[in-house]
């Protein structure tokens, strides 16, 4: 029989993107919101909605309870988790399973051991991925994490077990100040996730961050679709994404996703992944996996051609994968810009009512957003209000286009991210592809 009806556990655009795979396969979709997104673009698409609660997320697409009980009612068969709110929460899977629906994602303990940094690591290590060298596990004596420090070499950077988003994590230059920034971490580690557990890993002084998209159908085949370079980062955010990476070579792809989708399909992985690396000379350093769908996934789509979250549907649905990896073609360059309501300098939040919109467009160009004139963008989730996505046969020719389209787009009656995209792409290093992670927050340091 297979899926007949998804529900949407998410909102924004995203969810919109769920909705729109789902119905150019014939299946129905139920969106799920909260008050606040009653008038939301998926809300209004979808087949079926179902409101779950009040704004804040916590009582409403973090609301277990409420979203389980809308997939009875609207008897959807499966719950696609998008990504954000409950799209890593294995409890929440192995509950969706248990009610005999669908999960349109990783296998629950996959996600339990890819979202423990120090379970993930020790798995990566005996998949065969590279690590950045540093401690085997959690860390609580000092006299230890000195000499693992020692051995390493300074400077090491301490990191929380849980969780992410920059938080419990501190660079420690010397010994003298490594008891002092452990403790420290340890706490900042346990208000945010609630463990205060900690690693010790060597510091790279300029890494990128370069991603693998990854994809497997849960009985041992698995394949790669390339790499992102997503270095253009604001304290641990990502800003712009594109692919492939300027810096990385045929033979280094196809050497490291060789690497990557053998790992998956050793792991029996099921569904869409992400493995994050650190690149610096050369050197790739596995930092995490992300067990869900992508915000960038779209320029690995641009340049594959490949539909993820069709995909993502038809292996959950039982279905072998639609490629082999000798299917799978790179060409061109694409790149992702996030657009957030926000100050495009001092990055306040800017919610608030849309009083104009016009998506850009032409030939290679994607937006993938829910807005829409008249639309209140409430106050309540992640700023995010768009991306936009530019395809072309080459990097000089993407960014051309992508310039056109960033003149093009118009959101008024909020301040966005655009006038920051159209600065970035007059920047020489930008242009030259010569950035690291620390380049974007270096340069609006510099710019005041």
């Amino acid at each position: 029989m297979g899926i007949s009806r998804i529900l949407i556990a998410n909102r924004g655009e995203i969810a919109l993107r769920i909705h729109r795979a789902a119905h150019e396969m014939g299946i129905e979709t139920v969106a799920v919101h909260s008050t606040a997104d009653a008038d939301a673009m998926h809300v209004r698409l979808a087949d079926h909605a179902v409101c779950i609660g009040p704004p804040p997320a916590s009582d409403s697409y973090l609301n277990v309870a409420a979203i389980i009980s809308a997939a009875e009612i609207s008897q959807a068969d499966a719950i696609h988790p998008g990504y954000g709110f409950l799209s890593e929460n294995a409890k929440f899977a192995e509950i969706v399973e248990a009610h005999d629906i669908t999960w349109i994602g990783p296998k629950p303990e996959h996600i339990v051991t890819m979202g423990d940094k120090v379970e993930a690591k020790r798995t990566a290590g005996k998949l065969g991925l590279p690590l950045v060298p540093g401690s085997d596990g959690a860390v609580s004596d000092v006299g230890e994490a000195k000499r693992i420090a020692a051995e390493i070499g300074y400077p090491v950077i301490i990191k929380a077990a849980s969780g992410g988003g920059g938080r419990g994590m501190k660079v420690c230059e010397s010994e003298d100040t490594l008891e002092t920034l452990m403790s420290q971490a340890g706490s900042e580690a346990k208000a945010a996730f609630g463990d205060a557990t900690v690693y010790i890993e060597k510091y790279l002084g300029n890494p990128r961050h370069i991603e693998f998209q990854v994809f497997g159908d849960g009985n041992g085949n698995a394949v790669h679709l390339g790499e992102r370079d997503c270095s253009l980062q604001r304290r641990h955010q990502k800003v712009l994404e594109e692919a492939p990476s300027p810096v990385i070579t045929p033979e280094e792809r196809t050497r490291m996703g060789d690497i990557c989708a053998k790992a998956m399909a050793d792991m029996g992985y099921r569904g869409a992944g992400t493995i994050e690396f650190l690149w610096e000379n050369g050197e790739f350093y596995f930092i995490e996996m992300n067990t869900r769908l992508q915000v960038e996934h779209p320029v690995t789509e641009a340049i594959t051609g490949l539909d993820l979250v069709r995909e993502q549907i038809r292996v959950a649905d039982g279905k072998p994968l639609s490629v082999t990896q000798d299917d799978i073609r790179f060409t061109g360059h694409a790149i992702e810009c996030r657009i957030n309501a926000e100050d495009p300098w001092t990055f306040a939040p800017s919610p608030g009512l849309v009083s104009a919109y016009h998506a850009a467009g032409g030939m290679h160009v994607r937006v993938d957003s829910g807005l829409y004139a008249g639309y209140r963008i409430p106050p309540y989730y992640d700023s995010m209000i768009a991306k936009l996505i530019v395809y072309g046969r080459t990097r000089e020719g993407c960014i051309m286009r992508l310039r056109r389209a960033l003149e093009e787009m118009v959101v008024e009656g909020v301040k966005t991210s655009i006038p920051l995209h159209q600065e970035l792409l007059r920047q020489p290093d930008v242009l030259s592809g010569d950035y690291s992670i620390k380049w974007l927050e270096e340069w609006l340091k510099e710019r005041g």
